[in-house]
Order: structure tokens, then C-alpha cells, then sequence
């Protein structure tokens, strides 16, 4: 059977040897020349806790990863972990905490779950024929789908027991790394010492070979993808009880990454090739140059474009050591005698490893005063609301001459939490923080807590968490106002549409609640329809769309926030401004011109750079241990034609 280990030339030249030893661990190198560049760059990556951050960034895509490496090393692909394991944290805190049952039937089910997503794939590629890619990426939209309609599009709260998944033992040592080395190792000997591991190599190699030798394919690649499922549901429940939560739009995009750390780590994409050791080297990749970009403050788009160019390059590595003329050893031959060379190599390498570790040791206990280095936190920059914030609070930190790091955790949970630790293990002097979602941001910022670090929030609350101050518009307040705004412009009768932001952030909560709060003395307004866009314009204009062909004679819209708000103007076209009034929320630039143009009639404006400036002052009078106040609220206020010349956000 293929494994990626190659067979050395005889009589190569010393010259060959040191190339081919280079080729043959070129993710272990990458990832060695990687912690020495980052070690060098910043003095606050050689840090215990920071390495043991990257040990527990490095989990859930390296369970995720295991799974998928089974996938690939047979040839397939699978599309759908990230959403499967999103799917099988929401079944287990769904049934332990909203059915009553016990947990440990909970995580049976939650697993169970995994398991048989796993299967379905598997059916559908075994006996229907699908192509793995189309199989899994329609389990990919079917698992988030019923992951939303379990929990109702918002999180649930996780079972405590199941949460100290995401704790430490002994105070130091997390307990998701713990569970990522088990897994791989449970992973390293289902490749290398079982019967379907041994399958997974052949149908790898040559699937018509392996048919034709009496190996029953279409049962192997069942339980192949069944396997994959079962990870999956570990992954989503690590994750899950890092977070305090499971959220049903967790580990979004996953599932790219689980595939690069597998093909970062050497096995191949035409199947054959992997190992559980390349896929753990390779998902620390990713974790480290992660947690290394944020502490040298690169732009989380930047991050992407650095990670693009990694996995190209090692597909790159991968073709070229096939051109190099490698050919794989069989399963069972040459395994022992090449025991020794590979021990000593990873000995060397270990060695070289702690040796850095050492030396940068050395170099970087010097830093700078702390109580002017401050941490940004924003859920998102794709939204002009959340680049506003930033623009402010930039402003307010260089008038200060504070150093602001602002990091940007693109609507997911999870990376938000690996930016709050990092924060934490740099020592910051405060970190200001815009959750995704308020109960998710809880650990991270309790983490904080522990290490006496002031967290201010900003726009949105932290659940189960303790801020020095919370930084906010009335949101309550502020859709009370849409309410009565859009309810007198209709003269009081009519029927309306609401565009939600995203389900679960405490700001499409509340200005829900208060938008519905404020209907209640217009009953002549009749809601006919409402539906998630999740604050984005481009689903702004598609759930228009949508609501228009159910409800044409709609009279007005209300939008959480204004990019939804632009995006039903456009499906409306003619109508916005004329027949039907639209109202937004944020008073942002684009808002605003379209209120100047008489398109949107109202947004229930914010001042989000006021809301970053705000934030910042307070956060470093909290550095400082001077006493701020627990809740500052920046007024909003309605901007229509007749005042928007006069407004200034």
C-alpha cells in the first residue's frame, strides 16, 4: 500500500540526499523556519501561553482535519465537516438542555450525528454515484440548515459538564489539545496498523486495482465517510465547549482549512499519500501563522492572502516531489528499516526546535510598557458600521500615542476567541472587544479577567463575563425610534417587512425587541413577513427579492442596519422612496447618502466612530486602574432629509 514516506535513491549524492531529505519533510520545515520568523518578529510569540494558544487554535482544525485525511488519502474530498460539526454541538446542547436529557446520551447523540452524516455522504457517493464533492457540499448546506432550524437561528447555551472541554487541567494544560493529540493518535494507528487504513491506501492508489483484488470499495468508502463524520462531531464539540456554546453558524469556512492542513502536511489530493503526523504539522502551520500575523497586527485580509499562498505552495512542494521521481513504499515493506532514519530525524528536529525555543527565550523577556498597548476586537470589517468604529478608535489611540492592535474576527465566534487569548498572552494593558456573539465572547473574556486585564465592550455586551465598560448605543431604544418613524410616515395602517441581522449578535436582538416593542401602539401596522440577511447587503437584496414575489404591495421596510437596508432599495428599485419607505440603522456614509437621495427615508443613526473614540479613552483610563463607568451611552438619533446636512456620524 502508498504511504508518502519515499525510498531513497542508491548511491545518491550527499547533495541529493540533503534535497530529498528537505522534499520528504517539508512541512516540518516550513513549520520550524515559521516559529523562528515569528519568534524573531515578535517578542510576545515565545511565550508558554501563547504556544499553548497555538496548541488550542490548532485543535478543532486538526480533529477536523484527521477526518478529512482518511477522505483524502482515498481519493474523495469532503465539503461538509465544518457545517456537520456545527450540526452536532447544536444536537447536544438541543437535547441536554432544551429536552432534559442526560448528557452523556446527549454526546452519544451529538456523535451519532456526526456518524450518520458521514454515512449519507457515503451512500451517495458509494451506491448513487455522486461525486464526492457534490455529495458533501449538499450535506454541507443540509447540516447548517437543520443546525439553524434546531436552534431557531440563535445559540444554545452549552451543558457545564461538556463545557470543561474547553478548560484546563491542572490550571495550565488545555484540555482540547489533549483531545487533538489523542485523536491523532487514534488517527496514526487506524492509518498505519488496520485493515481499513490499509484500504484507504489502495483505493487511494488505484480504486480499480483494489476492486479487482477482492477489496469491497463501495462498504470501505462507508465507512471511510463515516469515520470523517464521527471527527467532525468530536471537532464541533471541542469547539462548542471553548465557546460556552453551540452556534449554529460555527465553523463556517472549516472545512477549507481542515482540507490545506491535510495537503499543507503532505499527502496528496489524487489520494495514496498522508499521514496523521503531516496533518497535525500541517494545521499548526495555519495556527501559528495565525497567531503570529495577529500579534504583528496584520490585517485579518492580509492573513488570507498569506494562508492562499501557503497551501499553493505546498501543493507546489507536492508536485514537485513526484516530478523528483519519488515513488511511495509499499505498506509493510521497508517499514522497519526505515524506523531508525525517521526517528533520528524527528529527534533532530526536536532538538532544533527547543533549541530556538531557548535562544529566542533569551532575547525577547525585554517589553514595552504595557498600559499604552491596547487590543481591538471587531466581529467584522466587511461592514462599513464596524470600519467606522475602527477609524474612531485609530484616531482616539494616536491622539493618545496608545499602540492599538485591531484584529478583525469576520462573524466567527471562534476566531474572535483565538484573538481575545492572544490578546491575553501579550500582556495588554486593556482590550476592547465587539463580540460576534455576547455569550461565546464569555471564556475569552473571563480568561482576561484572570489575568487582570480591563476589557471594555463596544456596541455589544459580554455574557457571563466582567467589563470594565460597556460602550453602546441604546439598540432598544434605537428600534423603538425606527418604529414610530416608519408607523407615522405610513399614517399608521399598512403592511410592512423586517430585515434581521444576523441570528444570535445581541444588536439584531435587541433592536428587534425594540422595533417590536415600538409597533405595539401602531396596530394598524400589519408585519407580513420577516427574515435573517445577516447585516450584508448582498442578502439584503436577495430576501428582498423574495419577499417581494410573496408580497408586492408592501408599504415599508425596516433593515437592522443600513447595508441590508441599500440591498432592499435595490430590489425595490422605483418603489424606494416613492411607494414604499425603507428605514436603516447605523447612519452610515452610503446610509446617509441614500437618505440625502431620498431613497432610504430614515436610519436610526449610531455615530460609530464616536462609539470606537469612546471606546478607547475608556480603555485606557481602565489601563491606567482610574475608575470608568460601567455603561456609556452614545445617543441615536433618527437622520431624515430635513436634517442630514446637519448630521454629522
Amino acid at each position: 500500500m502508498a504511504t508518502d514516506t519515499l525510498k531513497r535513491t542508491t548511491g545518491a549524492s550527499g547533495a541529493s540526499a540533503v534535497r530529498r531529505l528537505l522534499l520528504d519533510n517539508g512541512a516540518l520545515s516550513a513549520l520550524i523556519v515559521l516559529v523562528i520568523a515569528m519568534s524573531l518578529l515578535s517578542g510576545d510569540f515565545l511565550t508558554t501561553q501563547n504556544l499553548l494558544n497555538v496548541g488550542v487554535q490548532a485543535a478543532v482544525t486538526a480533529i477536523l482535519a484527521f477526518g478529512v485525511t482518511f477522505v483524502i488519502v482515498s481519493a474523495g474530498i469532503d465539503l461538509s465537516v465544518g457545517s456537520v460539526a456545527a450540526l452536532s454541538a447544536t444536537v447536544l446542547a438541543w437535547t441536554a438542555t432544551s429536552e432534559g436529557v442526560p448528557v452523556w446520551i446527549a454526546v452519544i447523540l451529538a456523535i451519532a450525528t456526526g456518524i450518520a452524516c458521514g454515512l449519507v455522504n457515503g451512500v451517495l457517493i458509494s451506491y448513487g454515484k455522486l461525486p464526492p464533492f457534490i455529495a458533501t457540499l449538499a450535506m454541507l448546506s443540509v447540516a447548517r440548515g437543520l443546525s439553524l432550524v434546531i436552534s431557531q437561528g440563535s445559540p444554545i447555551a452549552f451543558p457545564d459538564s461538556v463545557s470543561h472541554l474547553g478548560d484546563t487541567l491542572g490550571g495550565w494544560l488545555p484540555v482540547p489539545v489533549l483531545v487533538m493529540i489523542v485523536m491523532g493518535l487514534i488517527t496514526a494507528v487506524i492509518l498505519g496498523r488496520t485493515y481499513i487504513g490499509r484500504s484507504m491506501y489502495a483505493i487511494g492508489g488505484n480504486e480499480e486495482a483494489a476492486r479487482l483484488s477482492g477489496l469491497r470499495v463501495k462498504k470501505q468508502k462507508l465507512a471511510i465517510y463515516a469515520l470523517s463524520g464521527l471527527f467532525a462531531a468530536a471537532a464541533g464539540i471541542v469547539l462548542a465547549s471553548r465557546l460556552s456554546s453551540a452556534q449554529p453558524q460555527a465553523a463556517q469556512g472549516y472545512e477549507l482549512d481542515a482540507i490545506a492542513a491535510v495537503v499543507i502536511g503532505g499527502a496528496s489530493l489524487a489520494g495514496g499519500t498522508g499521514k496523521a503526523s503531516g496533518t497535525l504539522i500541517g494545521a499548526l502551520i495555519l495556527a501559528v501563522l495565525r497567531n503570529g500575523l495577529n500579534l504583528l497586527s496584520v490585517s485579518a485580509f492580509w492573513q488570507q492572502v498569506v494562508i492562499g499562498v501557503v497551501i499553493a505552495l505546498a501543493v507546489l512542494l507536492d508536485t514537485v516531489r513526484r516530478k523528483a521521481g519519488a515513488t511511495p513504499v509499499a505498506a509493510g515493506t521497508g517499514a522497519s528499516g526505515k524506523k531508525g532514519p525517521q526517528a533520528v530525524k524527528f529527534a533532530l528536529a526536536a532538538v532544533l526546535v527547543a533549541a530556538v525555543l531557548g535562544a529566542m527565550s533569551l532575547f525577547n523577556n525585554s517589553s514595552s510598557p504595557a498600559n499604552q498597548k491596547l487590543g481591538l476586537s471587531l466581529s467584522t470589517l466587511n461592514n462599513p458600521f464596524f470600519v467606522q468604529i475602527r477609524e474612531g478608535a485609530q484616531e482616539a489611540a494616536k491622539k493618545a500615542g496608545a499602540d492599538l492592535t485591531v484584529t478583525d474576527a469576520q462573524n466567527d465566534a471562534s476566531q474572535q476567541a483565538n484573538q481575545l487569548q492572544n490578546f491575553t498572552s501579550e500582556g495588554l494593558g486593556s482590550i476592547i472587544v465587539n463580540p460576534v456573539d455576547s455569550d461565546a465572547a464569555g471564556p475569552a473574556v473571563r480568561a482576561a479577567n484572570k489575568a487582570d486585564i480591563p476589557v471594555i465592550g463596544v456596541d455589544r455586551g459580554v455574557n457571563k463575563a466582567d467589563t470594565a465598560a460597556l460602550v453602546a448605543s441604546d439598540n432598544v431604544a434605537g428600534g423603538r425610534l425606527a418604529a414610530k418613524t416608519l408607523a407615522e410616515k405610513l399614517g399608521g395602517t399598512g403592511e410592512i417587512v423586517i430585515l434581521q441581522g444576523q441570528a444570535g449578535t445581541s444588536a439584531s436582538r435587541e433592536r428587534g425587541a425594540g422595533f417590536a416593542e415600538g409597533l405595539k401602539d401602531y396596530p394598524g401596522i400589519k408585519v407580513v413577513a420577516k427574515q435573517p440577511a445577516d447585516f450584508d447587503r448582498t442578502k439584503g437584496l436577495d430576501v428582498m427579492t423574495n419577499m417581494l414575489q410573496a408580497h408586492p404591495d408592501v408599504d415599508g421596510v425596516f433593515a437592522e442596519n443600513d447595508e441590508m437596508a441599500l440591498g432592499a432599495i435595490k430590489a425595490l428599485g422605483g418603489k424606494a422612496g416613492t411607494s414604499v419607505a425603507v428605514i436603516g440603522f447605523d447612519g452610515t456614509p452610503d446610509g446617509l447618502k441614500a437618505v440625502k437621495a431620498g431613497t432610504l427615508y430614515a436610519s436610526v443613526a449610531q455615530q460609530p466612530k464616536e462609539l470606537g473614540r469612546i471606546a478607547v479613552e475608556n480603555a485606557l483610563k481602565a489601563a491606567e486602574g482610574e475608575k470608568v463607568s460601567e455603561t456609556v451611552k452614545v445617543p441615536v438619533k433618527v437622520v431624515t432629509s430635513e436634517n442630514v446636512d446637519a448630521f454629522s456620524g
